[in-house]
């Protein structure tokens, strides 16, 4: 077989056959279902990319591509196992790689298995750099290599800080995982729990939100970190009642805006900075070389369409891009791995990291001791 011999082509629907029997022949576990082919086939934020040999599939690469983020991920790649060995594998990546690169993204991520050697030298060949290690990441509990590599090239390279990753654990504690994230990162001796999470909503929620369960004010954050040890300072860029124009009740903007005035009151007796003013990309980034760890709000119209406010946690920076920490995994293709320095173009932060018509920005920034 010559490599001329090989196409590589954008998936069709009548592929769908073709796919399921190669899946089924190339693992025993973390197989893709058919359900799953038939989704990625039809929607949109993917590449998926098939080798033809002699009329038939002989390998597919699918590649995720994030909304609102510059980063690509390779959710699944196989080969026909009798025509392994043939170069089908880098011939897929190549053109994966270009069609990430092609959709604007920053970064190609991907994990494999600890053993699996041959695709790590691969992986390796093609200018991918170790990212970390995930224990426990296959169904049959082998650990997995992350890798990743930089596909549109500048000349500054990655500042970040190792910082933990935790999921919030309901729909509404991105606030309080966020905080927990940022403590653990300048303290290790503090630990993080459910119990805790839920303490730290209690303490900073503003009781009500446009729906639902009431987010957490930035404010009453501050106040959770300072009563647990940590030197804290807050940035609003307005002096109004923070998130009452999405509620309707006036009973309960009298509520929320009764529970934003204590907040302030304490944040004053408790002699916490709060700076009404916008706080810069650059100020960010100036607080984070510091050693502080920024807890950022967003709007998630970027991520998913849906305009809610959401906590991340700012944990890079380079040159492109900076680098959150996204407690919240949501949908079911998205792993843990996927919510991690998530790299958001300097271009599209401004407009991802203020909310509401009011254009809200803020942050809380953590100091170490």
């Amino acid at each position: 077989m010559n490599s001329e011999d090989i196409l590589i082509r954008p998936v069709r629907p009548n592929d769908l056959e073709g796919l399921v029997k190669l899946e089924n022949a190339s693992f025993d576990t973390d197989r893709l279902s058919r359900r799953s082919f038939k989704h990625w086939i039809t929607t949109e934020h993917r590449a998926l990319l098939v080798a033809e040999f002699d009329g038939r599939i002989a390998g597919y690469i699918l590649i995720i591509y994030h909304p609102g983020t510059r980063l690509a991920r390779i959710y699944s790649l196989a080969v026909e196992p009798r025509l392994r060995g043939f170069g089908i594998a880098k011939k897929l990546m190549a053109a994966g790689e270009q069609a990430a690169h092609d959709s604007g993204r920053l970064y190609l991520r991907l994990e494999v298995s600890v053993d699996n050697m041959p695709a790590i030298r691969l992986y390796q060949s093609l200018g991918f750099q170790k990212f970390g290690l995930y224990r426990d990441y296959y169904q049959d509990h082998k650990d997995a290599i992350r890798f990743q590599k930089l596909i549109r090239h500048y000349q500054d390279t990655l500042q970040h800080r190792t910082v933990h990753w935790l999921k919030q654990t309901t729909p509404f504690t991105c606030g309080p995982a966020s905080l927990m994230m940022a403590m653990h990162g300048l303290n290790d001796a503090y630990q993080p729990s459910r119990e805790e999470e839920i303490n730290l909503w209690r303490e900073a929620t503003t009781i009500f939100m446009t729906s639902g369960h009431g987010g957490c004010h930035p404010v009453g954050l501050a106040l959770a970190a300072k009563r647990r040890g940590f030197r804290v300072e807050v940035w609003i860029n307005q002096s109004e009642t923070l998130f009452i124009d999405g509620v309707r009740s006036e009973d309960k903007k009298q509520i929320v805006e009764l529970v934003d005035n204590a907040f302030k009151r304490e944040a004053e007796a408790q002699a916490i900075a709060v700076h009404y003013t916008n706080i810069t990309q650059d100020e960010l980034i100036g607080t984070f070389k510091a050693g502080a760890i920024p807890l950022i709000l967003i709007s998630t119209y970027q991520l998913d369409r849906k305009k809610a406010p959401h906590w991340v946690v700012m944990s890079g920076f380079d040159d492109a891009c900076l680098y959150m920490h996204d407690p919240d995994p949501e949908e079911d293709h998205k792993s843990e791995l996927d919510c991690q320095f998530v790299p958001i173009a300097r271009a599209d932060f401004d407009r991802m990291s203020c909310f509401g018509k009011n254009r809200l920005r803020t942050a809380v920034i953590l100091w170490p001791d």
